[in-house]
């Protein structure tokens, strides 16, 4: 068990790399909350962890809402007793197309879940690593942020502010022993797809795509849970400010 007695929180885990992320530091030991603004997404990978034999919990989190994140750090404290890795998960994107035909709404709520969010995590966070002697943050971060593409400039923008964030935490935390990293996956048939694609869902738009990655197909949750457990556990001690493409070679 690599994350035996550890305790983690991973926002966005009702569906998608959240989910495959949650349920794979669950198997190895983890006690995992469940933060998602889909209560009963949330709940569903709750149970199902559940049913594997570990241990989970949910609750309903706006990652873009202070009060909610405030209340999301120390309902897992009051919990599990500690609080070991923060996953910032939760992302959002505008649909590719134009720059210039975003809406401000959009642009907005790209910034608010993919670059606030870590802020606001990081305020309620980072005092309980220090009083703990010990933490370790992951940021959700995206090709995007290494290989920037044509339609997607302001979701672009927010991936390479986590990566820029991500480094600069990193040194800022290594005093404390508080370890930051983050992971930037290529597309994945997750319920972004089409936003990413910013067209149908097809095979023949899947293969185009598919076409652009050297190991042949998209990402999956277990790639990205893979990665993400290596990141957070004992094996990286000594990695942090590290922002590790899990791509395929998409960006090699």
């Amino acid at each position: 068990m690599r994350l035996a007695n550890k305790v983690a929180v991973v926002t966005g885990a009702g569906s998608g790399f959240g989910a495959g992320i949650a349920a794979r530091f669950a198997a190895e030991g983890a006690r995992v909350l469940i933060a998602d603004l889909d209560d009963e997404a949330g709940r569903a990978v709750a149970e199902r962890i559940a049913a594997k034999g570990g241990l989970a919990a949910h609750i309903r989190t706006d990652v873009a809402d202070a009060a909610n994140i405030k209340s999301m750090i120390e309902t897992t404290v009051d919990r599990f007793g500690q609080l070991d890795i923060l996953v910032n998960n939760a992302g959002y994107s505008h649909r590719n197309q134009p720059l210039t035909e975003v809406s401000e709404e959009d642009f907005d709520r790209t910034y608010a879940v993919n670059v606030k969010a870590i802020y606001l995590a990081a305020r309620e966070a980072v005092p309980v690593f220090r009083r703990q002697g010990a933490g370790c943050i992951l940021n959700t971060s995206s090709t995007a942020a290494l290989r920037p593409r044509p339609g997607l400039v302001w979701y672009n923008g927010s991936k390479g502010a986590v990566n820029t964030i991500t480094k600069a935490m990193a040194l800022e935390l290594a005093p404390d022993n508080i370890r930051v990293n983050a992971i930037c996956p290529v597309i994945a048939a997750t319920g972004m797809l089409e936003t990413f694609m910013g067209k149908p869902d097809t095979p023949e738009n899947r293969a185009a795509f598919v076409a652009t990655v050297p190991l042949g197909r998209m990402s999956t949750p277990e790639d990205i849970a893979a990665a993400a457990l290596y990141l957070v556990s004992d094996e990286a001690v000594f990695l942090t400010g590290v922002c590790l493409p899990v791509d395929g070679g998409r960006t090699a």
